[in-house]
């Protein structure tokens, strides 16, 4: 997504799928936690429906609406974590599994920072 928009412009924004299908209307948006940078957009899909999550990245605003490049069935067979909350690294893996968008692994610790972790918890008494 564009990186000059403010990501509180966009809640309240009408988002359609990329055949140009209304999706529905942008609910909140959750940013990278390392990055801060706008990640996702929960939409709300109808007035009794829940909110569908969107990834942001390959989205684009125009003409004051999101552009979403997914059809409509995608985006509503999406994982359901409901909003309001924090996406767990867990549940975003599984959203870009959903929309088959490439991951790269996150870093495994190694032994000196597992170690760390252990010793660091430790109460020395």
């Amino acid at each position: 997504m564009q990186s000059d928009i403010d990501p509180r412009h966009l809640i309240g924004r009408k988002a359609f799928d990329r055949k140009g299908m209304k999706i529905g209307t942008v609910d909140e948006v959750y940013l990278d936690d390392a990055t801060g940078v706008p990640e996702w957009a929960a939409i709300r899909t109808g007035l009794f429906s829940r909110d569908a999550f969107v990834p942001l990245e390959p989205s684009r605003l125009e003409e004051g609406t999101l552009r979403v490049p997914y059809d409509r069935a995608l985006i509503k067979e999406a994982p359901d974590f409901g909003v309001g909350r924090h996406l767990s690294p867990a549940q975003e893996l599984q959203l870009y599994h959903h929309y088959g968008l490439d991951t790269a692994a996150p870093p495994q610790p190694s032994e000196d920072d597992r170690d760390f972790g252990r010793l660091a918890g430790r109460d020395e008494g």
